[in-house]
């Protein structure tokens, strides 16, 4: 789509996006992302109030299509509920072996920001992981897993320790294995055991 069709705020947006993810939030100043959408800094500034609000839509623009992203894969594996879990995590290691991955973008943020848990990218990040966890849950009660929310949250503990490992060693087999987990997880508390 050409550039002057694009909705400047959506311009700004995709921006950040590409920049902040690239190279983190606090490395990447307002008029490198005002250069990247090709507009003045005051252009950026009519549509947001502050670089801490374009950080929080950053992470808002990435909310529903990762969530789409990861119900999609759990949707098309084949097997029991343990098995559609296990290939969340397979394709999180399928993703994470492409050079461009920097890990979750809602954790590293959320690092960048730890000293300020009341910055509103921080709540965007904590809203996204809720809706994750709370998705998972009914997934799971849907498949006939026991302590549904229990095992969400232990899953999302799982998932959100090997984005964390893979930041240390840049091993995708550290995600496999926290998905090896994950389904003995589910296994042990599905109400359907094969």
């Amino acid at each position: 789509m050409p550039e002057a069709i694009i909705p400047t705020r959506k311009r700004i947006v995709d921006a950040a996006t590409k920049l902040f993810y690239a190279e983190g939030i606090g490395r990447v100043s307002v008029d490198a992302v005002a250069e990247k959408a090709g507009l003045t800094k005051r252009t950026l500034y009519y549509h947001f109030k502050s670089k801490d609000d374009l950080i929080a839509a950053y992470l808002d623009g990435r909310d529903q299509p990762n969530l789409r992203q990861m119900a999609g894969w759990f949707d098309v594996a084949e097997g029991g509920a343990d098995r559609k879990v296990e290939a969340i995590f397979s394709n999180l290691a399928r993703v994470a072996r492409h050079p461009k991955w920097k890990g979750c973008g809602f954790l590293r943020t959320a690092a960048e920001l730890a000293s300020m848990p009341g910055h509103p990218a921080v709540k965007v990040g904590s809203r996204h992981k809720s809706n994750f966890e709370a998705w998972l849950a009914g997934a799971l009660s849907d498949h006939g897993v026991e302590e549904p929310q229990a095992v969400a949250r232990e899953i999302v503990l799982l998932i959100d320790g090997s984005f964390s490992i893979m930041l240390v060693h840049r091993n995708p087999d550290y995600i496999a294995a926290a998905g090896h987990a994950a389904a003995t997880l589910v296994r042990a508390r599905s109400r359907n055991k094969d």
